[in-house]
């Protein structure tokens, strides 16, 4: 089967930013408590005329563009959200309505964090079995809708956004672009990471989840690399799931990948949820910190609580 490869990235953040300072002002925290425990120093909040589907068709278009492809050259729009307010039409639909794609196949995928890694590997999986050909696939959040902003536990945390990529299949004969995904739940642990409730509300047993990363996510990562036929020393750049610093740093130490450049979007971005991978993706291409062909693991992780991660080729 013909393999698949990204070809180009994009992203986009709303114009409010909200530092520590301004929400010390809104809750019962501070600068230093908050950067102490989650490394985030300010994040991007979408206003109310912000909607999901207009961060992700942002981030779509100028991935688009630096794919140098056109809306019509794409056959399957796949959408990495657990934050769309309305079930129909989903936010692939709306993308692609805002984008004047003339009639792709849309889905939304929610996996929460781990989204765009499920919706990636959705996407691979598509091209090599010949039903796409060219697939947009963007993790879009907007996490601040489902935020309660007088928890100062939770409200520290987030931030609005997308990232995208266009993925097309292989030249004939050429290396896959994107690795076997290694994918998998816990889902006695489901319960850990939750936006639930009318309105919705996310909540998180954060101890919880920081131990089972911890003590399990090393393990995993690894395994994402030997399915690619790597070693975590031949990584050139290791983009996990931007939710918290103290879990991305010990964790990138722990997998051993010590050539790589390991991105930390979320001082600046906060947790974005399935977001957080392409957007700190985008941004690393967008710095020349890695370049074409480098290998590149991305491991998303967090709600129901399941995880997916795969090894790919930067474009």
């Amino acid at each position: 089967m013909i393999g698949s490869r990204i070809v180009a990235v994009g992203h986009y953040q709303p114009a409010r930013v909200l530092t520590n300072e301004d929400l010390a002002d809104m809750v019962d925290t501070s600068d230093e408590w908050i950067t102490s425990r989650v490394g985030i120093r300010t994040r991007h909040i979408a206003g109310p005329d912000e909607p999901v589907d207009e961060l992700a068709a942002h981030a779509a278009a100028k991935a688009l563009a630096a794919a140098g492809r056109t809306p019509a050259e794409i056959d399957l729009v796949l959408v990495a959200t657990s934050t769309a307010i309305d079930r129909s039409p989903n936010m692939a639909a709306r993308v692609a309505a805002r984008l004047g794609m003339p009639g792709p196949a849309v889905m939304d995928i929610n996996v929460v964090c781990a989204g765009f890694t499920h919706a990636l590997a959705t996407a691979d999986h598509a091209v090599r079995a010949g039903g796409a050909g060219r697939v947009l696939v963007i993790g879009a959040d907007k996490m601040s809708d489902v935020t309660d902003w007088t928890d100062r536990t939770t409200c520290v945390l987030v931030g609005d956004g997308a990232g995208a990529a266009v993925v097309e299949a292989c030249a004939p004969g050429a290396e896959a672009g994107i690795g076997p995904v290694l994918w998998g739940s816990v889902p006695e642990m489901g319960h850990a990471v939750r936006i639930e409730g009318t309105p919705p509300r996310f909540a998180q047993e954060g101890q919880s989840v920081y131990r089972w990363a911890a003590t399990q996510l090393p393990v995993v990562a690894r395994q994402a690399c030997e399915k690619a036929g790597l070693t975590p020393e031949d990584l050139a750049g290791v983009v996990l799931h931007q939710a918290n610093l103290r879990i991305i740093e010990p964790l990138a130490r722990r997998l051993g990948a010590v050539n790589a450049v390991v991105a930390r979007d979320v001082t600046d971005s906060g947790n974005t949820s399935a977001a957080s991978i392409p957007l700190a993706l985008s941004k690393l291409v967008e710095q020349g910190a890695i370049t074409t062909g480098d290998p590149v693991l991305l491991f998303g992780f967090g709600g129901n609580l399941s995880y997916a991660g795969q090894v790919v080729r930067c474009p």
